[in-house]
């Protein structure tokens, strides 16, 4: 992005914070994060936007770009690029070949390509990177910098000029970390229950590595998860950075073996912050939530201000939601602070090879300074919960979709897990002025005090969910895996209406322009009124199931299928 052009991406918000505690920046109409800057909303302020298309005649399509055959993360708009991930089932260059991950950067002016990240599969066992599940992962963009957890759990720093502006930034090694190990071809290993361990990707024995181009991205650092933060992939990668400051707020995807009944790193963290400019590990949470993990840990963090006090959201793989105190950096240097330190570095497999990351030192790794909890399921079991997994009457619950932040108050939708747990779910309302006390006092592990501080109201669901609520005015629009999309009052948590939907729903609804566009992994795409009245607008079907949530920038609609990303405008008549 160029400096001369930026602005603050949400104004409004911005009007009333002090700029060196709100430090993300793009264009007025850009979208370079997964919601809203920084409450993780799923709306929009971009208006004059179409409410119906048709690929197939052409109607309100700007331009189509194809994807691969998997395209599970939502579309970035900034500095006149967008990002998404996917797959390498339709190769753009012909050295990378066979199951990848891939992550592309497309004009956004023509839908040309302008660069891709291709990262090999990790082979060790197909639990750990699921096939052809590519780059699930949601980039997030400040600057000239593009924020990304790759597929193998590698936080990758990115410039957004790809190679084509030479390589820059301290890590040189692209050649080496795109060129796939000498396994590679083969089925990966996925005996239930072996005793496989996440392996650090290593050059091929004959030492001949891809030469990478000028259509290949510029890796300016890397920091790996499972190498320096001590994690247990499971499926695959998915996280959509916050960045704070001068730091980058993550979710780990800290997960269970393939048995679906064993945490291998119990000691693992499930949010880790790390230094935007180096990647260096400044601090994780201490709240030893990975033994508690029923699957993964796929929830991204949020951000508020309650009573003048930022505050990082957290929802993780143990069902609980949590608010910590974000990270702050020393007047006196670059020291940065927390409520709480450990002197102590993970336990860590340092690798002598060049694939490491630069960022690794020495210096201490600060502990998150927790503010609250709150239970999200508290009548689900908390002991040797693996023991309910494939059980759908009685489970713990996960949470895969973001807490949104709104008027002091979280938005956060949960229940038992799409695979493996329950088929209850639903949508709560959670007080955070209630549970944020400034003496430092907890309330119960619940997150409710005698006088019921903590939950406002709890909507039931269909069945299963995995998407992240949008609110508008005093409405809350939720889709689920029960094929159901609900209109909810956002002060008493009463049903306004709801829309039998065909397929089920990954993506979250997203508002804009007054309306509300969801996409169904049968391929539906719907849109709706964003009012208390039902009002189905259109209803299409675009012949792919779409995972990715619809995004608006710049006066368009991004709308990803699993194979095709359209960028859709209103046509004049």
């Amino acid at each position: 992005m160029l400096p001369i052009r930026q602005r603050l991406f949400f104004l409004p918000l911005c009007c009333c914070l002090t700029a060196g505690v709100w430090p993300l920046r793009a264009f007025a109409a850009d979208q370079p994060q997964w919601g809203e800057a920084w409450s993780r909303n799923m709306v929009s302020t971009e208006r004059g936007l179409p409410e119906a298309f048709d690929p197939k005649s052409g109607k309100n399509i700007k331009w189509t770009a194809k994807l691969g055959t998997q395209a599970h993360s939502t579309p970035i708009v900034a500095g006149g690029r967008i990002y998404i991930g996917t797959n390498n089932g339709e190769p753009r260059d012909p050295k990378h070949q066979g199951d990848r991950g891939v992550f592309m950067c497309f004009d956004e002016k023509t839908g040309h390509l302008l660069w891709q990240l291709v990262v090999p599969k990790r082979d060790e066992d197909a639990f750990m990177d699921w096939p052809n599940m590519g780059m699930s992962s949601t980039a997030t963009v400040e600057d000239e910098r593009v924020y990304l957890v790759d597929n193998r759990g590698a936080v990758l720093c990115l410039d957004a000029h790809g190679l084509a502006n030479g390589n820059d930034g301290p890590f040189r090694d692209e050649s080496a970390y795109m060129t796939p190990p000498s396994t590679a071809g083969s089925p990966p290993r996925q005996v239930i229950g072996a005793e496989t361990r996440p392996e650090v990707l290593h050059p091929p024995a004959d030492g001949r590595l891809l030469q990478p181009g000028p259509l290949d991205a510029d890796i300016l650092w890397k920091f790996d998860l499972v190498a320096e933060a001590g994690i247990w992939p499971h499926d695959a990668a998915h996280s959509s950075i916050l960045i704070h400051g001068d730091y980058l707020y993550l979710n780990t995807a800290n997960g269970v073996d393939n048995t679906h009944k064993r945490i291998r790193a119990p000691d693992a963290p499930s949010l880790i912050v790390l230094d935007k400019r180096t990647g260096r590990l400044v601090a994780r949470d201490d709240e030893h939530i990975a033994p508690n993990v029923f699957h993964n840990t796929w929830a991204s963090p949020s951000l508020g201000e309650v009573q003048g006090r930022p505050l990082i959201f957290f929802c993780g793989g143990n069902g609980v939601v949590y608010a910590f105190e974000p990270v702050r950096r020393s007047s006196r240097g670059n020291e940065a602070h927390s409520s709480k330190s450990d002197s102590r570095r993970p336990q860590a497999k340092v690798d002598q090879s060049l694939l490491t990351s630069a960022a690794t030192s020495a210096d201490e790794v600060l502990k998150l300074g927790k503010v609250f909890q709150f239970d999200f399921d508290p009548t689900a079991p908390k002991t040797d919960v693996h023991k309910y997994s494939t059980n759908r009457r009685e489970s713990p619950s996960s949470i895969y979709g973001m807490p949104v932040f709104r008027q002091n108050r979280l938005y956060v939708a949960g229940g038992g897990d799409l695979w493996w747990g329950k088929n209850e779910a639903w949508l709560k309302c959670i007080d955070v002025m209630a549970l944020t006390r400034r003496d430092g006092h907890l309330l119960p592990s619940d997150g409710r005090g005698p006088g019921g501080e903590g939950l406002v109201w709890s909507y039931p669901l269909e069945k299963h969910v995995m998407a992240t609520p949008a609110a508008e005015d005093d409405l809350v629009f939720m889709a689920d895996c029960g094929r159901t999309f609900h209109c909810v009052n956002a002060n008493t948590g009463q049903r306004h209406w709801t829309h039998e939907i065909k397929g089920e729903a990954w993506a979250s609804p997203y508002v804009a322009d007054g309306k509300v566009y969801l996409g169904t992994r049968s391929g539906s795409f719907y849109v709706f009124a964003a009012s208390r009245e039902k009002k189905v607008l259109a209803e299409l079907e675009l012949g792919n199931p779409i995972s990715a949530t619809a995004t608006a920038a710049n006066g368009v609609l991004y709308v990803a299928t699993m194979t095709d990303l359209y960028a859709v405008q209103k046509q004049s008549e």
